[in-house]
């Protein structure tokens, strides 16, 4: 007879380490990054420096901020190599493979890639940083027979983004909206895709397979998949007049409401409003309110009659699609954004170190003998 054990399936209300990054507060459906409230990061820094801050602890005054956007600029060229395997990627690829390759080819060159010194680790972050929004960029130009353009280092983060997607730089309030964005998804303690890197960490692996494992956990579409996911459902609803009517079909068929729920928090996301507010500026910026007013149906009805609450994905869905960009994009800009988060966890795990290696409860045949092949 095997021992009674308690299993939790999916590690829920499991502590599985000690961690300074970032909290999550259920019970008042707060999200602080190093205790600083990250509805107050939005409104009152930038994505950069809260780069700096969940790698470093503290935000940067102005000489550490400068010095730090100096290396990330430094950093961002892709290689001729690392171009020449982006051209190759079949061109309907999915931009999340294609970025998770991208990294991994670009851990093959980097010269510290086997070392995993602190310092050597911060260094290969910064570069990764650095260098995945011009793949992601490059690997979306190619796919509609494009020619990449190159990072300018004359640019903020998220001006060069823009540039290297569409060509150009626009209005600083859709600027504004993508950087509250990134710093949206930067941090969220120990979900899937951070945990993964953390595991993958343990084995003493390097930075660039630690964020290959989390892109690889961030495709799934009950993870950083949602966001597309979220936009391609409401594509699916012809306008916002039919939206309560298509989503109680729904609820008759017990089908998945994409954007809504989240593990750890039960009475709403605290990044919901924030998000919200910039993909309702988003809106009013590009003209076109069909997007959020469907959504507004959506929220209304699932509250009234599940009690379940939007989480982050739901209003930045249709935010990034005003913005402009394709869907499938959705979530490697996610992607972008979480590598601040998998690095800070990196460096957390490295830093006192532990293999992470979990029990499983057997539930297969007991110990048995094999048979020889003529008695079969």
């Amino acid at each position: 007879m095997s021992e009674a054990v308690e299993v939790r399936k999916g590690l829920v209300g499991v502590y599985a380490d000690d961690s300074s990054v970032s909290k999550v507060m259920p019970e008042t459906n707060s999200l602080t990054y190093r205790g600083y409230a990250v509805q107050d990061l939005c409104e009152l820094s930038n994505f950069e420096e809260v780069a700096y801050l969940l790698w470093h602890g503290e935000l940067p005054n102005a000489a550490q901020l400068a010095a730090f956007q100096a290396e990330e600029r430094a950093n961002r060229a892709l290689s001729p190599a690392t171009l020449r395997v982006l051209r190759e990627f079949p061109r309907n690829a999915h931009p999340m493979d294609m970025i998770r390759t991208a990294i991994s080819f670009m851990g093959m060159e980097d010269p510290e890639v086997a070392d995993v010194s602190d310092a050597a680790q911060r260094r290969k972050a910064m570069r990764i940083l650095a260098k995945a929004p011009s793949a992601v960029a490059a690997a979306n130009r190619l796919s509609k027979g494009l020619e990449p353009i190159a990072p300018d280092a004359a640019l903020p983060f998220c001006e060069n983004f823009f540039n290297m997607v569409f060509g150009s730089v626009p209005k600083p309030e859709v600027i504004k909206a993508f950087d509250v964005s990134m710093i949206l998804y930067a941090e969220h303690t120990f979900n899937a895709s951070t945990f993964a890197a953390r595991v993958v960490t343990s084995t003493m692996a390097d930075m660039h397979g630690a964020i290959v494992g989390g892109i690889a956990a961030l495709k799934g579409p009950l993870h950083g998949g949602a966001n597309e996911a979220v936009m391609h459902m409401l594509s699916e609803i012809p306008s916002p007049d039919v939206a309560e009517a298509w989503l109680r079909q729904r609820f008759d068929h017990k089908a998945l409401v994409m954007g809504f729920g989240h593990r750890v928090y039960k009475s709403g996301d605290s990044r919901v409003p924030t998000m919200k507010k910039y993909a309702e500026i988003m809106a009013e910026v590009v003209g076109d309110r069909r997007w959020m007013n469907t959504s507004a149906v959506l929220a209304r009805v699932m509250l009234a009659e599940k009690n379940i609450h939007p989480n982050l994905d739901f209003p930045a869905g249709p935010a990034y699609f005003l913005m402009g960009f394709d869907i499938p994009m959705f979530t490697p800009i996610f992607v972008c954004s979480r590598i601040t988060g998998w690095a800070a966890h990196v460096l957390e795990q490295g830093a006192d170190n532990r293999l992470i290696r979990p029990l499983s409860h057997y539930t297969g045949r007991e110990q048995r003998s094999v048979v020889p092949m003529s008695a079969r």
